[in-house]
Formats: C-alpha cells, sequence, structure tokens
C-alpha cells in the first residue's frame, strides 16, 4: 500500500472534522447568512473529495463502506460546476455524511496502521 493513502485519508479525517467543528452549533439559517461559513465548509469539502480522489484504487477497494465516488464527486460538482451548487446537499453533507464518514475514517485509520 502506498504510504500516501494514509496521508490522504488523514486529511479527509482532519477537514470533516474541522467542518464539523465550523457548523457545530450552527443552524441551516445561519449558513444562508454568513457567506464565510459557506465558502469554508464547501472548500472542506472540496478538500475532502480531492483527498478521496487520490486514494489508491486498493485502499479504496479494501474500504468499500466509504463512499469514494459520491465523495469525490460532489468535489467535482463544486469545483466544475461552482454556479449550480446546491446549498441544501452541502448543508446537509456536512451535519448528516460527515459524521458518519468520521466514524469509519477513524476506524479504518487505526486499521492500517497495524
Amino acid at each position: 500500500m502506498p504510504k500516501d493513502d494514509l496521508v490522504y485519508v488523514g486529511h479527509m479525517l482532519d477537514k470533516a472534522q474541522d467542518a464539523l467543528a465550523l457548523a457545530h452549533g450552527k443552524t441551516r439559517q445561519d449558513y444562508d447568512n454568513d457567506t464565510a461559513l459557506r465558502l469554508a465548509l464547501t472548500h472542506l469539502i472540496q478538500v475532502i473529495g480531492e483527498a478521496a480522489r487520490r486514494v489508491s484504487s486498493q485502499f479504496r477497494e479494501r474500504h468499500p463502506d466509504i463512499p469514494w465516488e459520491a465523495i469525490a464527486g460532489m468535489r467535482n460538482k463544486i469545483v466544475h460546476d461552482y454556479m449550480d451548487v446546491d446549498e441544501d446537499i452541502v448543508w446537509d453533507s456536512v451535519v448528516h455524511e460527515l459524521p458518519l464518514l468520521i466514524a469509519e475514517l477513524k476506524r479504518i485509520v487505526p486499521a492500517e496502521n497495524s
């Protein structure tokens, strides 16, 4: 396994935790009214997706519970179709999907270091 896989997975975990910390205690209305928060969360999701794209196919195959393609696809949507990013999907991803992703990444990272 390339060493870089754990670096990228670590980036995914760090940035997902950063996003959750930024959203903590915030409402959807806060998100809608705070341009800096929207930009920060969107950027963090983009970084998570970029890191996911760089994880080797072998690593992805060993961890099929991570939605690698969906994560990378969201990054692509943000980068290439930035005028049509659905803010409902961004907010939902941060508050509902990232906690699940964090739990899964925390579960697999120690297993890979063994």
